[in-house]
């Protein structure tokens, strides 16, 4: 089957995990939530995770048990200087120019942070939309709902011909269960929870047959 549309994860996918940028992020989520909300420095970390797993972000935790300005918290999550942390990487701009699909930026950030990364990149002419956190509001990847929001957005309504590339497992694990191709980026060998797996953007095109 050829697929039409391919959703992007943007964190920790189109750039790797070593940059550092994600580290940054969650940094900045430590300080916001020790000083604009005013919680105990050991606690932190212990809610950082447990909203991150019951919620699917931190963002979502810190709605449903704070109150906060969402808004607010991801403009300061995101205040980074992303030149520090992000290079174009010429190979990848050419492998994502080559696919004959639909390209979708499909994140739990927000659209302003993902075109400033997208932008940092050189990639940003590529993608034909974003879908971000405000756009799937309640909701969040790895959430259904979260997914078939992003189908709509991307005029799709056959989830077999969409592709979800992430870097986390159970994101590709629900796009799956959705009956999308989910593909998980930063490792090789085979995942229970994604149909295929990749490092190497020179791959891709093979793995998707595109």
């Amino acid at each position: 089957m050829q697929f039409t549309t391919i959703f992007f994860d943007v964190d920790d996918t189109l750039y790797p995990n070593s940059s550092g940028l994600w580290r940054a992020i969650k940094e900045r989520m430590n300080v916001y939530m020790r000083e604009r909300i005013g919680i105990a420095e050991n606690d932190v970390p212990i809610l950082r995770e447990k909203y991150y797993r019951a919620y699917g972000t931190t963002l979502r935790g810190l709605q449903e048990h704070h109150e906060i300005d969402v808004q607010d918290f991801l403009a300061y999550v995101h205040d980074l200087p992303l030149g520090d942390f992000l290079t174009p990487n010429p190979l990848q701009r050419e492998v994502i120019a080559s696919l004959s699909a639909r390209r979708v930026a499909f994140t739990n950030a927000d659209a302003a942070h993902a075109r400033r990364v997208l932008n940092a990149l050189a990639l940003s002419d590529l993608f034909d939309a974003i879908v971000d956190v405000n756009a799937v509001t309640p909701y969040c990847k790895p959430m259904p709902e979260s997914f078939e929001i992003a189908m709509r957005t991307a005029a799709e309504t056959d989830a077999s011909r969409c592709v979800m590339i992430d870097d986390l497992p159970r994101t590709t694990r629900a796009a799956r269960e959705l009956g999308m191709f989910g593909v998980l980026y930063g490792q090789t060998e085979s995942s229970p929870d994604a149909n295929a797996a990749f490092s190497d953007w020179s791959a891709l095109p093979e793995l998707l047959n595109l």
